[in-house]
Protein backbone atom coordinates (compact mmCIF):
# COMPACT_ATOMS: atom_id res chain seq x y z
CA UNK A 1 0.00 0.00 0.00
CA UNK A 2 1.15 3.60 -0.61
CA UNK A 3 2.64 5.44 2.35
CA UNK A 4 1.04 8.46 4.02
CA UNK A 5 3.67 10.59 2.26
CA UNK A 6 2.73 9.17 -1.14
CA UNK A 7 -0.99 9.64 -0.50
CA UNK A 8 -0.61 13.27 0.53
CA UNK A 9 1.59 13.95 -2.50
CA UNK A 10 -0.88 12.50 -5.01
CA UNK A 11 -4.26 13.46 -3.54
CA UNK A 12 -5.09 17.15 -3.53
CA UNK A 13 -8.83 17.82 -3.29
CA UNK A 14 -11.53 16.63 -0.94
CA UNK A 15 -12.99 14.67 -3.87
CA UNK A 16 -9.65 12.86 -4.25
CA UNK A 17 -9.66 11.79 -0.62
CA UNK A 18 -13.32 10.79 -0.66
CA UNK A 19 -12.79 8.56 -3.68
CA UNK A 20 -9.64 7.07 -2.18
CA UNK A 21 -11.34 6.39 1.16
CA UNK A 22 -14.26 4.62 -0.52
CA UNK A 23 -11.85 2.41 -2.44
CA UNK A 24 -9.89 1.56 0.72
CA UNK A 25 -13.02 0.91 2.79
CA UNK A 26 -14.55 -1.36 0.14
CA UNK A 27 -11.32 -3.29 -0.34
CA UNK A 28 -11.03 -3.81 3.42
CA UNK A 29 -14.70 -4.91 3.64
CA UNK A 30 -15.37 -2.63 6.59
CA UNK A 31 -18.64 -2.79 8.49
CA UNK A 32 -20.95 0.14 9.24
CA UNK A 33 -23.89 0.97 11.46
CA UNK A 34 -22.61 3.79 13.66
CA UNK A 35 -24.53 6.53 11.92
CA UNK A 36 -23.62 5.44 8.38
CA UNK A 37 -24.59 2.40 6.33
CA UNK A 38 -22.08 2.28 3.46
CA UNK A 39 -18.52 3.13 2.44
CA UNK A 40 -19.43 6.39 0.70
CA UNK A 41 -21.30 7.83 3.65
CA UNK A 42 -18.73 6.66 6.17
CA UNK A 43 -15.89 8.14 4.15
CA UNK A 44 -17.77 11.42 3.80
CA UNK A 45 -18.42 11.53 7.55
CA UNK A 46 -14.80 10.83 8.46
CA UNK A 47 -13.49 13.45 6.05
CA UNK A 48 -16.01 16.21 6.76
CA UNK A 49 -15.89 15.83 10.53
CA UNK A 50 -12.08 15.75 10.51
CA UNK A 51 -12.05 19.06 8.59
CA UNK A 52 -14.65 20.71 10.86
CA UNK A 53 -17.10 20.90 7.95
CA UNK A 54 -20.87 20.25 8.14
CA UNK A 55 -21.22 16.47 8.11
CA UNK A 56 -24.29 16.48 5.88
CA UNK A 57 -22.99 18.84 3.16
CA UNK A 58 -20.45 17.32 0.78
CA UNK A 59 -20.99 18.78 -2.69
CA UNK A 60 -19.84 22.39 -2.15
CA UNK A 61 -16.48 21.22 -0.86
CA UNK A 62 -15.65 18.38 -3.23
CA UNK A 63 -13.24 20.33 -5.42
CA UNK A 64 -11.68 22.35 -2.63
CA UNK A 65 -7.89 21.99 -2.54
CA UNK A 66 -6.60 20.90 0.86
CA UNK A 67 -3.67 22.24 2.82
CA UNK A 68 -0.71 19.87 3.41
CA UNK A 69 -1.60 19.36 7.08
CA UNK A 70 -5.21 18.62 6.14
CA UNK A 71 -4.10 16.05 3.58
CA UNK A 72 -1.86 14.36 6.13
CA UNK A 73 -4.67 14.29 8.71
CA UNK A 74 -7.11 12.69 6.27
CA UNK A 75 -4.60 10.14 4.98
CA UNK A 76 -3.73 9.13 8.53
CA UNK A 77 -7.35 8.80 9.61
CA UNK A 78 -8.38 6.82 6.53
CA UNK A 79 -5.60 4.33 7.21
CA UNK A 80 -6.56 4.19 10.90
CA UNK A 81 -10.16 3.41 9.98
CA UNK A 82 -9.00 0.53 7.77
CA UNK A 83 -6.32 -0.88 10.05
CA UNK A 84 -8.03 -0.51 13.43
CA UNK A 85 -11.61 -1.23 12.25
CA UNK A 86 -12.78 1.26 14.88
CA UNK A 87 -15.95 3.23 14.08
CA UNK A 88 -15.20 6.58 12.47
CA UNK A 89 -16.71 8.39 15.47
CA UNK A 90 -13.98 6.99 17.69
CA UNK A 91 -11.38 8.33 15.28
CA UNK A 92 -12.82 11.86 15.15
CA UNK A 93 -13.96 11.74 18.78
CA UNK A 94 -17.44 12.95 17.89
CA UNK A 95 -20.91 11.67 17.10
CA UNK A 96 -24.13 13.45 16.17
CA UNK A 97 -27.82 13.07 16.96
CA UNK A 98 -30.00 15.11 14.61
CA UNK A 99 -27.04 17.41 14.02
CA UNK A 100 -26.22 17.90 17.71
CA UNK A 101 -22.55 17.08 18.39
CA UNK A 102 -21.40 14.90 21.28
CA UNK A 103 -17.99 13.76 22.45
CA UNK A 104 -17.41 10.00 22.23
CA UNK A 105 -14.55 7.59 22.82
CA UNK A 106 -14.10 3.89 23.53
CA UNK A 107 -15.59 4.27 27.03
CA UNK A 108 -19.10 4.53 25.55
CA UNK A 109 -21.16 3.13 22.73
CA UNK A 110 -21.39 5.44 19.72
CA UNK A 111 -24.80 7.12 20.20
CA UNK A 112 -27.34 6.32 17.49
CA UNK A 113 -30.63 6.13 19.39
CA UNK A 114 -33.98 6.35 17.62
CA UNK A 115 -35.20 8.31 20.65
CA UNK A 116 -33.27 11.40 19.58
CA UNK A 117 -35.05 11.34 16.22
CA UNK A 118 -38.39 10.94 17.99
CA UNK A 119 -37.80 13.86 20.36
CA UNK A 120 -36.90 16.18 17.50
CA UNK A 121 -39.79 14.93 15.37
CA UNK A 122 -42.46 15.16 18.05
CA UNK A 123 -41.39 18.49 19.50
CA UNK A 124 -40.66 19.95 16.09
CA UNK A 125 -44.31 19.48 15.22
CA UNK A 126 -46.21 22.80 15.57
CA UNK A 127 -49.20 20.89 16.95
CA UNK A 128 -47.12 19.22 19.65
CA UNK A 129 -46.64 15.55 20.35
CA UNK A 130 -49.52 13.10 20.25
CA UNK A 131 -48.10 11.09 23.16
CA UNK A 132 -45.10 12.81 24.79
CA UNK A 133 -45.93 15.38 27.49
CA UNK A 134 -45.98 19.13 26.92
CA UNK A 135 -42.31 20.05 27.42
CA UNK A 136 -43.19 22.98 29.68
CA UNK A 137 -45.05 20.67 32.09
CA UNK A 138 -42.17 18.26 32.67
CA UNK A 139 -40.47 19.04 35.97
CA UNK A 140 -38.44 15.86 36.36
CA UNK A 141 -37.03 13.27 33.96
CA UNK A 142 -34.52 10.44 34.15
CA UNK A 143 -32.32 8.84 31.51
CA UNK A 144 -31.66 5.22 32.45
CA UNK A 145 -28.48 3.73 30.89
CA UNK A 146 -27.31 7.18 29.85
CA UNK A 147 -23.96 6.14 28.32
CA UNK A 148 -22.47 9.25 26.72
CA UNK A 149 -25.24 11.36 28.26
CA UNK A 150 -26.58 12.41 24.86
CA UNK A 151 -30.26 11.76 25.64
CA UNK A 152 -29.96 13.46 29.04
CA UNK A 153 -28.46 16.52 27.33
CA UNK A 154 -31.25 16.56 24.74
CA UNK A 155 -33.83 16.16 27.51
CA UNK A 156 -32.38 19.20 29.26
CA UNK A 157 -32.78 21.19 26.06
CA UNK A 158 -36.33 19.99 25.33
CA UNK A 159 -37.53 20.26 28.95
CA UNK A 160 -36.07 23.57 30.14
CA UNK A 161 -37.93 23.54 33.47
CA UNK A 162 -37.02 19.97 34.37
CA UNK A 163 -34.35 18.47 36.56
CA UNK A 164 -32.76 15.60 34.64
CA UNK A 165 -31.17 12.62 36.37
CA UNK A 166 -28.94 10.30 34.34
CA UNK A 167 -27.87 6.82 35.47
CA UNK A 168 -25.27 4.36 34.23
CA UNK A 169 -23.54 1.32 35.70
CA UNK A 170 -20.24 2.30 34.07
CA UNK A 171 -18.09 4.88 35.84
CA UNK A 172 -16.14 5.29 32.59
CA UNK A 173 -19.32 6.13 30.68
CA UNK A 174 -20.29 8.71 33.28
CA UNK A 175 -16.94 10.46 32.77
CA UNK A 176 -17.84 10.86 29.09
CA UNK A 177 -21.37 11.97 30.00
CA UNK A 178 -19.90 14.70 32.22
CA UNK A 179 -17.82 15.97 29.29
CA UNK A 180 -20.97 16.29 27.17
CA UNK A 181 -22.99 17.86 29.96
CA UNK A 182 -20.29 20.47 30.50
CA UNK A 183 -19.83 21.14 26.76
CA UNK A 184 -23.58 21.71 26.34
CA UNK A 185 -23.68 23.86 29.50
CA UNK A 186 -26.46 21.91 31.22
CA UNK A 187 -24.44 20.95 34.30
CA UNK A 188 -26.86 22.87 36.52
CA UNK A 189 -29.77 20.84 35.19
CA UNK A 190 -28.42 17.29 34.77
CA UNK A 191 -27.33 15.07 37.68
CA UNK A 192 -25.25 11.91 37.16
CA UNK A 193 -25.70 8.72 39.18
CA UNK A 194 -23.59 5.57 39.10
CA UNK A 195 -25.50 2.34 39.59
CA UNK A 196 -27.73 -0.32 38.10
CA UNK A 197 -30.90 1.05 36.52
CA UNK A 198 -33.08 2.59 39.26
CA UNK A 199 -30.91 1.50 42.22
CA UNK A 200 -29.38 4.96 42.94
CA UNK A 201 -32.76 6.69 42.66
CA UNK A 202 -34.66 5.30 45.65
CA UNK A 203 -37.50 7.59 46.67
CA UNK A 204 -37.39 9.75 43.53
CA UNK A 205 -40.32 10.21 41.14
CA UNK A 206 -40.32 11.41 37.55
CA UNK A 207 -42.71 12.81 34.99
CA UNK A 208 -40.74 11.07 32.23
CA UNK A 209 -38.45 8.06 31.99
CA UNK A 210 -36.18 7.86 28.95
CA UNK A 211 -34.21 4.68 28.41
CA UNK A 212 -32.10 3.10 25.69
CA UNK A 213 -30.76 0.06 27.55
CA UNK A 214 -28.51 -2.69 26.20
CA UNK A 215 -30.80 -4.88 24.08
CA UNK A 216 -28.68 -7.05 21.79
CA UNK A 217 -29.16 -10.81 22.10
CA UNK A 218 -26.22 -13.16 22.52
CA UNK A 219 -26.55 -14.72 19.07
CA UNK A 220 -26.18 -11.32 17.44
CA UNK A 221 -23.23 -10.40 19.64
CA UNK A 222 -21.48 -13.64 18.70
CA UNK A 223 -21.51 -12.50 15.08
CA UNK A 224 -20.25 -8.97 15.68
CA UNK A 225 -17.70 -7.45 13.27
CA UNK A 226 -14.68 -5.58 14.72
CA UNK A 227 -16.43 -2.21 14.54
CA UNK A 228 -19.04 -3.34 17.07
CA UNK A 229 -16.53 -5.27 19.17
CA UNK A 230 -14.67 -1.97 19.61
CA UNK A 231 -17.56 -0.72 21.75
CA UNK A 232 -18.05 -1.68 25.43
CA UNK A 233 -19.72 -5.11 25.49
CA UNK A 234 -21.85 -4.17 28.48
CA UNK A 235 -23.46 -1.41 26.42
CA UNK A 236 -24.83 -4.07 24.04
CA UNK A 237 -25.48 -7.16 26.18
CA UNK A 238 -29.20 -7.56 26.78
CA UNK A 239 -29.08 -11.23 27.74
CA UNK A 240 -30.00 -14.37 25.85
CA UNK A 241 -32.90 -12.77 23.95
CA UNK A 242 -31.82 -9.15 24.41
CA UNK A 243 -34.66 -8.18 26.72
CA UNK A 244 -33.36 -8.84 30.24
CA UNK A 245 -32.92 -5.18 31.15
CA UNK A 246 -36.08 -4.11 29.34
CA UNK A 247 -38.09 -6.54 31.48
CA UNK A 248 -36.54 -5.23 34.68
CA UNK A 249 -37.15 -1.62 33.66
CA UNK A 250 -40.81 -2.35 32.91
CA UNK A 251 -41.25 -4.05 36.27
CA UNK A 252 -39.57 -1.31 38.28
CA UNK A 253 -40.68 1.81 36.39
CA UNK A 254 -44.04 2.23 38.18
CA UNK A 255 -42.26 2.92 41.48
CA UNK A 256 -40.49 5.88 39.90
CA UNK A 257 -43.22 7.49 37.80
CA UNK A 258 -45.59 10.29 38.70
CA UNK A 259 -49.24 9.93 37.73
CA UNK A 260 -49.79 11.37 34.28
CA UNK A 261 -46.22 10.61 33.25
CA UNK A 262 -44.81 7.87 31.08
CA UNK A 263 -41.77 6.12 29.65
CA UNK A 264 -40.14 6.01 26.24
CA UNK A 265 -37.92 2.96 25.71
CA UNK A 266 -35.84 1.64 22.84
CA UNK A 267 -35.63 -2.15 22.51
CA UNK A 268 -34.25 -2.79 19.02
CA UNK A 269 -36.36 -5.86 18.39
CA UNK A 270 -38.47 -8.17 20.50
CA UNK A 271 -41.88 -6.56 20.21
CA UNK A 272 -43.72 -9.87 19.96
CA UNK A 273 -41.93 -11.25 23.01
CA UNK A 274 -42.79 -8.21 25.13
CA UNK A 275 -46.42 -8.11 24.07
CA UNK A 276 -46.79 -11.81 24.88
CA UNK A 277 -45.09 -11.51 28.29
CA UNK A 278 -46.87 -8.28 29.28
CA UNK A 279 -50.37 -8.63 27.74
CA UNK A 280 -51.87 -6.21 30.28
CA UNK A 281 -49.66 -3.31 29.16
CA UNK A 282 -50.65 -0.91 26.40
CA UNK A 283 -47.51 -0.36 24.36
CA UNK A 284 -47.63 2.43 21.80
CA UNK A 285 -45.06 1.59 19.14
CA UNK A 286 -43.43 4.60 17.48
CA UNK A 287 -42.38 4.62 13.85
CA UNK A 288 -38.97 6.04 12.99
CA UNK A 289 -37.07 6.43 9.74
CA UNK A 290 -35.59 2.94 10.08
CA UNK A 291 -38.09 1.01 12.21
CA UNK A 292 -41.73 0.63 13.12
CA UNK A 293 -41.30 -1.21 16.42
CA UNK A 294 -37.91 -0.46 17.93
CA UNK A 295 -39.25 2.12 20.40
CA UNK A 296 -42.35 2.16 22.56
CA UNK A 297 -44.17 4.70 24.70
CA UNK A 298 -46.13 3.56 27.70
CA UNK A 299 -48.12 5.73 30.06
CA UNK A 300 -47.84 5.69 33.85
CA UNK A 301 -51.49 4.67 34.03
CA UNK A 302 -50.90 1.62 31.84
CA UNK A 303 -48.06 0.68 34.18
CA UNK A 304 -50.47 0.83 37.11
CA UNK A 305 -49.57 4.23 38.56
CA UNK A 306 -52.69 5.55 40.24
CA UNK A 307 -53.84 9.10 39.55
Amino acid sequence: MPSIKDITAELVTLRDFWRYAITRFNAAELSYGHGTTNAGDDAAYLILDSLELPIDVLDPFLDARLLPEERELLATRIEERVNSRKPSSYITGRAYIQGVRFHVDERVIVPRSHIGEILFGEYGNPEGSSFLPDPMTVESAVDICTGSGCLAVLAAKFFPLATIDAVDLSADALEVAKINIDEHEVEGQVNLFEGNLFDPLEGRKYDLIITNPPYVDHAAMDGYPPEFLAEPAMAHDGGEDGLDLVREILQRAPDFLNAGGGMICEIGSGREILEEEFPHLQFEWIETAESQDAVFWISAESLGVAG
